[in-house]
Formats: C-alpha cells, sequence, structure tokens
C-alpha cells in the first residue's frame, strides 16, 4: 500500500510514519510538509533513510504539487494544519487559508486520483469547551469552536464530510484530545514546562491551573488512526481521548519528576479565548477495539525523560519560541 501523509514532520505526523514504518513495514509512505515552525527535518531523522520512505518539501494549498504526489497513493493521512492556538489569535487568516483552503486544495485531489481512504486528523477544541460536571464530548457533540484555530478545524470537518456527502469519497475523520509524547513542539503545554525547567527559567501558568485537558499519549493516537484506516466506517467520526488532568496537576507531576518545587511556577494571566475543560467519550472507537495503552503518570514522566536525553532535538529551537505577550495575552496552548 502507498500511504500519502501530510504534515509528516511535525509532531504526531512524524510520530505516526514512525509507528507505521515500523508495523507496516512493506508500506511506503510519501510525507509532505512545509517545514512551517511547527514542522522539524530532525524529527524525522531515524527513519528518513528507510527506503519505504520519502519527504517531498510542499505546501498542501499548492494544487499541481499536491495532485501530482497523490497519484497511485491508496490512502491519504492529512495532519498538515496551523495549530498553535495563540498564533490564531494573532493572525487568524493563516489558519483559515492553510486549515481550510489547503483541506479542500487535497481533497479535489482526493477526488481525482480515487484515493481508496482519506483520513481527516482534527481536534476535540471544534467543540468548544465544556463546564466541569458536563458530560465529555462525543461523536453527536455540536460543533461550537471558540477560537479562529478551532474554528478552521470545524470548517476543515465540515469539508471532509461535504466530500463524502456530495461526490462519495471515501472519508474518516478522528477528533482527538490533546497528545503529549517525544519529538513535541516547544510551545506546547508539557514540552513548554519541561524545557523552561531543564533550562532554569519558571513554567508560566495561566489562571490558578484550573483548566482541564484529556491528555492523550501520542502513540495510542497512532493506533487510533491505524484502526480507523482498517476497520473505521466510511463517512464517520470516531473521538479519541485519554485521561482529564487539570493544568495545575500536569505542572506538579512534571516538577515532581525532575525534583522541583512550586516557586518555580509563574502564574500569568489567561489567553483569549482560553477553554476550561476538554474532556472525550471513547466509547464508538472502543468499540472497533482500541483502547488506550499508556497510562498518562507513566508515560508523562518517559516524556520528561526524552526531553532530558534529546537537548539536541529542542535547543536549536529555542529561538523560534514566542515571548509571553501579556498585553495580547497569549503564551502557548493548554
Amino acid at each position: 500500500m502507498k500511504l500519502f501523509v501530510t504534515g509528516g514532520a511535525g509532531f504526531i505526523g512524524s510520530n505516526f510514519i514512525r509507528y507505521w514504518l515500523k508495523n507496516h513495514p512493506e508500506d511506503k509512505v510519501i510525507n509532505m510538509d512545509e517545514l512551517t515552525y511547527a514542522g522539524h527535518m530532525s524529527s524525522t531523522k531515524d527513519f528518513a533513510d528507510n527506503p519505504n520512505y520519502k519527504f517531498i518539501k510542499g505546501n498542501i494549498c499548492d494544487g499541481e504539487l499536491v495532485e501530482k504526489v497523490m497519484e497511485n497513493v491508496d490512502k491519504v493521512v492529512h495532519f498538515a494544519a496551523e495549530s498553535h492556538v495563540d498564533r490564531s489569535v494573532i493572525d487568524p487568516l493563516v489558519f483559515v487559508k492553510t486549515n481550510v483552503s489547503g483541506t479542500a486544495t487535497l481533497l479535489d485531489a482526493a477526488l481525482k486520483n480515487q484515493v481508496k481512504r482519506f483520513h481527516h486528523v482534527s481536534t476535540d477544541e471544534v467543540f468548544g469547551q465544556l463546564g466541569k460536571d458536563d458530560p465529555p464530548f462525543d461523536e453527536n457533540t455540536p460543533y461550537k469552536p471558540r477560537t479562529p484555530y478551532a474554528a478552521s478545524k470545524a470548517a476543515s470537518d465540515h469539508l471532509v464530510q461535504s466530500y463524502f456527502e456530495t461526490y462519495s469519497l471515501p472519508v474518516t475523520i478522528t477528533n482527538c484530545s490533546n497528545n503529549f509524547g517525544p519529538y513535541q513542539d516547544i510551545e506546547k503545554l508539557i514540552p513548554r514546562f519541561v524545557t523552561n525547567l531543564l533550562h532554569g527559567e519558571k513554567v508560566p501558568l495561566m489562571g490558578k491551573g484550573e483548566n482541564i485537558r484529556d491528555w492523550l499519549f501520542v502513540e495510542d493516537h497512532c493506533r487510533a488512526i491505524e484502526l480507523v484506516l482498517q476497520k473505521g466506517e466510511v463517512g464517520q467520526t470516531y473521538c479519541v481521548g485519554g485521561e482529564e488532568k487539570t493544568n495545575l496537576e500536569v505542572v506538579k507531576k512534571i516538577l515532581q519528576i525532575l525534583g522541583k518545587d512550586e516557586s518555580q511556577i509563574e502564574y500569568v494571566e489567561h489567553r483569549l479565548g482560553h477553554d476550561f475543560r476538554y474532556a472525550i467519550n471513547s466509547t464508538k472507537i472502543e468499540q472497533l477495539g482500541w483502547r488506550p495503552e499508556h497510562d498518562f503518570a507513566k508515560w508523562l514522566e518517559q516524556t520528561v525523560k526524552w526531553y532530558e536525553d534529546n537537548r539536541w532535538w529542542w535547543e536549536p529551537l529555542l529561538s523560534d519560541r514566542p515571548v509571553v505577550d501579556r498585553e495580547a495575552q497569549t503564551s502557548y496552548r493548554q
């Protein structure tokens, strides 16, 4: 089988390609990535020489290139997206172009090339936010995005579904919770906290750390996508989640792992549109046979160790990490 992966130099995309090449050594994988701030060739270093792997630098909005690359491709897994929430607050039109127009370009090429499956990787943020006692998101939750990033992903979800309804393009969608693990960009919450502490800096915690997130180890997400590609019903959406934790619980655990105390926390203002809680009901994909296999506490410790042992990967990225802009109430995604 020939698999076309977009955004495969990013966090989840690179982990997915690594997982796929290991577990499906007979398959060929094409990775197309524009290598923006969130895409790093260093994330593909360990599999770059695999004879079944090919990298193409390109923008998913480039219709001519996309159509050419998609020739003779069996399945598409679409990760490529602008995903840093705070950047979307500052420059929303970039998110509309990549996440909406880029997805439309890919769908059009997939239709012309008659791909056997177009899988779209989305987020739980399209559903908005939850109160403390609200039931978790599931596949029937109405869309109510609250940031330009979430709105652009919601629009892309609707486009994907429309190509199934209108043209019978065989699509599937997964809406996942917050991922964590190796090779995650240091703008994101867990790597931001870890790398700050490893550099002797405090960690910026919004509000009192009361916001709640659903955390999923990245390999469990890769397994979920694999299962949907193999057994998922065409035209269907599957929600994929892990364990709920407050941001304060996360930072306290990281401090404990690194042997530091709470004096290392710097409380900062909430950013604009900071959702209170995300939570996922994964019953539908569990009925296909999926379960998260990686315990949050254990694999957070493994993730911290990875950043300790792999400074070569993240230290060169420090110069590109934005400083917290308190006036605009922006910093990193929580």
